[in-house]
């Protein structure tokens, strides 16, 4: 089933509203989220880069390691009332006004 991003933040709200402590401060999942990145960028150098797991690192994955930044980026974003759908809206209109000219667009023909 696809979840727009408004079902995502729903659903995240839901998940943590369910718990006494509720979402963390911004400081604080800012410092999850440069965690978090962290983590992806190992993932990254593991698969593309020159450094190999080790026989006792986890099995993680490019994928879950995106799914937990997405995750902390909802969590972050509901605790201040950000509407996603509206952020990538803005940033989207950023992108085709400031850098429309930027990029070679694809052969269309």
């Amino acid at each position: 089933m696809e979840k727009s991003l408004a079902d995502i933040q729903r659903e995240v709200d839901a998940y943590i509203s369910q718990f006494k402590e509720g979402y963390f401060s911004p400081l604080s999942m800012l410092a999850r989220m440069s965690e978090e990145v962290g983590e992806l960028a190992r993932e990254v150098n593991h698969q593309f880069g020159e450094k190999p797991k080790k026989a006792d690192e986890a099995d993680n994955s490019i994928e879950l390691e995106l799914g937990d930044i997405l995750f902390i980026t909802v969590c972050f974003a509901n605790s201040l009332g950000i509407d996603l759908t509206e952020a990538h809206n803005k940033v989207m209109h950023k992108f085709n006004t400031r850098d429309a000219g930027r990029w070679t667009p694809k052969n269309t023909d």
